[in-house]
C-alpha cells in the first residue's frame, strides 16, 4: 500500500510539473484600461491634429491654431473620460443586476438550478451521471454555485468586472497625451504646420505599432495603417478649412 501510495504521489507530482510546463500567458483582451487607453491616445492624435489642420487651412495666423489645439485637447479629454465612465458604469450596473437576478433564482429554486447546471455540463460533453454529480457538489456552496452560474450563463466573471473610474482615467490621460503632440510645436513658437505634422505622424505610427503587439499583424503594418488613417482625416479637415477660407466666411 505504501509503495502504491508513493507511486501515486510521484505521478501527481509529474502531472503538476507538466501542467506548469505547458502553462502559458495570454494578453489581456478584456481589461478595463487597455482598450480606452489605446483608443484615447489614437483618437487624441487624430482628432486634435485634424482640428489643427482644419484651422490652419482657413487661417494663416498661428494663434487661432494654438487656441483650437488647446481647446480640442481639453474638450476631447473630458468628453472621452465622461463617455467612457458612463458606458463602463452602465455595463457594470447591468452585470450586477443580472448577477442579483441569478442569485435570487438559485435561492428560490435550488433544485431546478442544479438540474440546469448539470444540463449545461452535459452539453459541454460530460456524461450525464458525472454532470449531475459535479452540479450537486458545486451546489453545496451558495457562493461558488452562483459564480459558476454567472460564468456559464452570462459569461461574467464577478471578480473581474470593468472599473468605470479606471476606464475614465485611462481615456482622459491617454487622450490628453495624444492630443498634446500636435500642439507642442505651437507652444514652442512654431508658425508652420510641418513640425506638428511630422510629430503627429510619428506618434500615429508608434501607436499603431504598439497595438499590433496584441494582434498577429506585424508592427509595421499597424503603424502604417494608423498613420494612413490619421493623415486622411487631417487632409479632409484641412480641405474643409481651405474651402471655408476661400468662401470668405472667416
Amino acid at each position: 500500500m505504501s509503495s502504491e501510495s508513493t507511486e501515486q504521489q510521484q505521478e501527481r507530482e509529474r502531472a503538476e510539473r507538466e501542467a506548469m510546463r505547458i502553462q502559458h500567458e495570454h494578453s489581456d483582451v478584456t481589461g478595463g484600461w487597455l482598450r480606452p487607453a489605446v483608443f484615447g491616445a489614437s483618437d487624441g492624435l487624430v482628432s486634435n491634429f485634424a482640428l489643427i489642420a482644419g484651422v490652419t487651412g482657413g487661417s494663416t495666423d498661428s494663434k487661432p491654431v494654438l487656441l483650437a489645439g488647446l481647446a480640442g485637447l481639453a474638450a476631447g479629454a473630458f468628453s472621452m473620460a465622461a463617455g467612457e465612465y458612463i458606458s463602463v458604469r452602465s455595463q457594470a450596473e447591468q452585470a450586477l443586476a443580472e448577477i442579483e437576478l441569478e442569485r435570487r433564482e438559485i435561492e428560490r429554486n435550488p433544485a431546478g438550478e442544479e438540474r440546469e447546471l448539470a444540463q449545461m455540463y452535459v452539453a459541454k460533453g460530460l456524461e450525464p451521471e458525472l454532470a449531475r454529480e459535479v452540479a450537486k457538489q458545486l451546489s453545496r456552496d451558495p457562493v461558488q454555485v452562483l459564480d459558476v452560474h454567472v460564468r456559464e450563463e452570462l459569461g461574467i466573471d464577478q471578480a473581474d468586472l470593468p472599473s468605470a473610474r479606471l476606464a475614465a482615467g485611462s481615456s482622459f490621460a491617454s487622450f490628453a497625451v495624444g492630443a498634446s503632440l500636435p500642439v507642442l510645436p505651437y507652444l514652442f513658437g512654431a508658425t508652420s504646420m510641418i513640425p506638428a505634422l511630422l510629430l503627429t505622424l510619428a506618434g500615429l505610427f508608434l501607436c499603431g505599432a504598439f497595438v499590433t503587439r496584441l494582434t498577429p499583424r506585424p508592427w509595421w503594418y499597424g503603424g502604417l495603417r494608423q498613420t494612413a488613417v490619421g493623415a486622411l482625416a487631417a487632409a479632409v479637415t484641412y480641405g474643409v478649412g481651405t474651402l471655408v477660407d476661400a468662401s470668405g466666411l472667416t
